[in-house]
């Protein structure tokens, strides 16, 4: 079960001019769905990522992960970065089962999954290469494996190919969706790519500017599995013309 269920939350920082970060969200994520939580930068996407990884507190409101309480990080819910954060001095190989490893899971049981997840990430034939060797996509690969080889049932993506050149993104996209179609992991993707929120995305959560609100909730038509080729489709271009609209608005 990988189910996450967020009621009224909201987000003030203090201090002499007290930031509203987020207003009264609520938003129901279920197991192995994928959402793409849409804005503007400064809207409060990033804050509610940190909220369900237990890396902040709500002010108020509750954020429930299979009916617990979030108060804290847990394996359960994995991050992945703009920036991949690997340890430099590290291979691929041993980046990946790091977290397992400190973790106390037996041998046996962690290097399964990580050939597992290397091999469906691409990276079977980079696992002696250092960080310094791979490519920024390259790199992000070996993040997403790392989460994945943790067992964790909840993806958290930051908006994790936005440093990356077009070309590469749309590599990661498809990379992306093709592990999500294997896995069916419960995704929650920050993005402010219209474009990649369609493609990726089951449902598209559209927030406000500052203090963040959830404006809508869009259910993407689009079948799966997709492909990048879907981005040139009617039906997704009708799709983009209707959340710039509400964007702008």
């Amino acid at each position: 079960m990988s189910r996450i269920s967020i009621s009224k939350v909201s987000k003030v920082y203090p201090g002499a001019t007290p930031v509203h970060a987020l207003d009264s969200i609520d938003l129901d994520i279920e197991p192995g769905e994928f959402i793409a939580l849409l804005g503007p930068s400064g809207c409060g996407k990033s804050t509610l990522l940190n909220l369900i990884a237990g890396f902040e507190q709500g002010t108020s409101g509750g954020l429930l992960v299979n009916g617990h309480q979030v108060d804290k990080p847990g394996p359960e819910r994995g991050v992945v970065f703009q920036e991949a954060a690997l340890f430099p001095w590290l291979t691929v190989w041993e980046n990946v089962v790091f977290g397992p490893k400190v973790n106390g899971t037996q041998k046996t049981e962690y290097e399964v999954r990580a050939r597992e997840m290397l091999d469906i990430t691409g990276l079977s034939g980079f696992v002696d290469h250092l960080p310094v060797q791979l490519s920024g996509g390259m790199r992000q690969r070996v993040g997403i494996a790392r989460v994945l080889t943790l067992g964790s049932k909840i993806l958290l993506m930051d908006e994790p190919f936005g440093a990356l050149d077009a070309q590469t993104r749309l590599t990661m996209q498809e990379l992306l969706l093709s592990v999500w179609q294997k896995l069916r992991t419960t995704v929650l993707f920050v993005t402010h790519d219209i474009d990649e929120a369609i493609l990726l995305a089951d449902r598209i959560c559209v927030m406000s500017a500052r203090p963040g609100r959830i404006n809508s909730q869009i259910n993407v038509p689009l079948d799966r599995p997709r492909t990048i080729e879907d981005t040139t489709t009617r039906e997704f271009n009708d799709l983009k013309r209707e959340i710039l609209m509400q964007i702008r608005h």
